[in-house]
Formats: structure tokens, sequence, C-alpha cells
């Protein structure tokens, strides 16, 4: 019954998401919406980790939006996250409402099943994939088909 609401629902979460980390990222570069970590002020060029950080929080919150190379996008945000909360945050306490790490949690937590899910058909990777499919366009010698390959062999190679 309510299995046709989820493709609109996988691209709301998608893109709520992918704002919310895009505004981390956009604070801490530019120091706007409260400046990194409401200071008010960005982050110094080339500080380690965050303004490494910031850009990956940027860079992929915008990719996550759009659904665009969403996947290796999402895995990298998540990845980014989890080093946050085990690094920065759990060498205070273990528990995220003790250490402040709630959010670093839930995006790494979040990105990990965009990763697993995808962006669904809501996005250009499936606009982009539509096309591939539909033109027959060549991608690295190889030709786009409608079967799948097994993981073990290779796609049809054009002759």
């Amino acid at each position: 019954m309510l299995e046709r609401f989820t493709d609109p629902v996988l691209a709301f979460f998608r893109i709520a998401v992918g704002l919310l980390f895009t505004c981390h990222g956009v604070a801490s570069l530019f120091g706007v919406l409260g400046g990194a970590q409401s200071s008010g002020s960005a982050l110094p060029v080339g500080q380690w980790p965050g303004w490494y950080a910031a850009v990956i929080q940027l860079v992929c919150g915008v990719l996550v939006v759009f659904g665009l190379v969403t996947v290796p996008a999402a895995l990298l945000a998540s990845g980014s996250m989890a080093y946050a909360y085990f690094v920065v945050h759990q060498q205070h306490n273990l528990f995220p409402i003790l250490n402040h790490g709630e959010p670093a949690a839930m995006f790494s937590l979040a990105f990990l099943a965009l990763a697993v899910i995808g962006a669904g058909p809501y996005s250009l990777d499936h606009l982009l994939a539509r096309r591939r499919q539909a033109g027959g366009v060549r991608t690295r010698g190889v030709r786009a088909t409608t079967r799948t390959a097994p993981a073990h062999q290779p796609a049809e190679l054009d002759a």
C-alpha cells in the first residue's frame, strides 16, 4: 500500500540529508550560517581535519542533493563522519549524547544507507543511466546493454 511512496520518500531523504550536510560545509568554509561550530567564522584554509571535512561536506552534499555519483559521494561522506565520530567525539565519552557526536553518527549512518540503496529514480544518476541505455552509448569500450553481466564476466565487448 505504501510502496508507491518509496521513490519520492527516498528522493526527499537524499535531498534533505545532502542539503543539511552541504550547510555544514558552507558554514565551516565561508563563516556563514553561524560559522564553523557556531563560532561565526570560517575555518583557516588547510586546517586538519576540519577544513578538509568541510570540503567533503560541501562537495559530497551537493552531489548527493542532485543524485550525481551518489554511491561514491555517500560512501566518502559516511566515512568522513565515521572518522569524525570515532576520532573527534568518542574520545570525550562513549555515548553520542554525552560526546556531542549525534550529528556525526547520524550523518554517517544516513550516508551509508544512501551508498547501499543508491540515488533512486529521481536523480541525475538514474537519468544518465537511462540515456546511456537508450542510446547505446559506449562507455570505456563496453556497449550498454539491457542485460547485466555477472560480476565475474565482462559485458559484451564491441567488435
